[in-house]
């Protein structure tokens, strides 16, 4: 039995925030190969998850928001945003299931959030994600202002 506390959801954010990436998971799935992955996935401002979708294999991906705020990112095939889902359980909005072969991204907008994340699996890094050819790659010097203008355009709406 796996249990999620204010204890573990603490600890890991607490760890995210000290890591270059900003972000952290937690796996409740045993092995790689399990045919649904599951995790605790802590994300702080600033960090940078590149564009992606997964597709070939086709995986569908769900996030339900424990702590926190974010918004979800989707874009059209040319790299436009086409919608930003807030997911803030304060303001009645607690999950998203996002399609495969949909273009996303994750945008954190205070310390201390954390989902609950499901994809079916199995995970294999080669095949995972399809990454945004027109995104700046996670590393890269222009991740920065390509994150900043992605975080402009939802506060404009």
């Amino acid at each position: 039995m796996k249990i999620i506390s204010d204890q573990t959801l603490s600890g890991l954010s607490q760890k995210a925030v000290l890591l270059p990436r900003r972000r952290l998971n937690l796996n409740f799935h045993e092995e790689l190969s399990d045919p649904m992955n599951r995790m605790l996935n802590a994300f702080e401002p600033g960090t940078y998850i590149q564009p992606h979708k997964h597709e070939s294999p086709d995986k569908r991906e769900v996030f339900i928001i424990l702590r926190g705020s974010l918004v979800v990112a989707i874009f059209d095939e040319s790299g436009q945003p086409t919608d930003f889902v807030l997911l803030d359980p304060r303001k009645g909005t607690h999950a998203i299931e996002i399609p495969p072969g949909c273009w996303h991204s994750i945008l954190s907008l205070e310390s201390g959030t954390v989902v609950y994340e499901i994809k079916d699996g199995p995970y294999v890094v080669t095949s995972d994600k399809n990454f945004a050819p027109w995104a700046p790659k996670e590393g890269d010097a222009p991740f920065g202002e390509y994150l900043n203008q992605l975080t402009r355009q939802f506060h404009a709406i």
